[in-house]
């Protein structure tokens, strides 16, 4: 049992996992900015535009009673087709997708910035290297 826990104690400490981990709790932050954004600032202007629409509250009713808004269908226990919420959904999603897009292609640029760094600038002479040239001018300035 101890080499079970050797062997999870390696894996959970593990550089991936722990960066692994923080992206996970950063994508849920994000998320919750995000689901912020498109429900408060995003969608009430395209309702507005749209003759005063709340995406979240548009649903189809299934049980065919009326009711005043998709929470109070929910709480009476009707079935319903909750399309608005899924519309904020989309938008969410589209929005999340491409604020991704957007990090990887500044991460992709930074990579190459990086690159053309390395290869702008060549590696130092090893001392094995450096002690071969000397020996090798030291040769030519002095032919036996």
């Amino acid at each position: 049992m101890s080499k079970l826990l050797r062997e999870f104690r390696e894996f959970a400490v593990r550089g991936n996992v722990v960066d692994m981990a923080v992206g996970i709790i950063i994508g849920a932050a994000f998320g919750r900015i995000v689901g912020s954004l498109v429900d408060d600032v995003v969608m009430p202007p395209i309702g507005w535009l749209l003759g005063k629409v709340d995406f979240s509250d548009l649903y189809i009713n299934l049980s065919g009673e009326a009711y005043a808004s998709l929470a109070a269908a929910k709480e009476a226990g009707a079935p319903v087709i909750g399309y608005g919420v899924f519309i904020n959904t989309i938008i969410h999603f589209v929005i999340v997708a491409f604020a991704v897009f957007i990090l990887i292609k500044w991460i992709n640029r930074l990579r190459e910035m990086a690159g053309e760094q390395i290869a702008a600038e060549p590696p130092p002479p090893s001392r094995e290297e450096v002690l071969l040239t000397e020996i090798r001018d030291l040769l030519k300035r002095n032919p036996r």
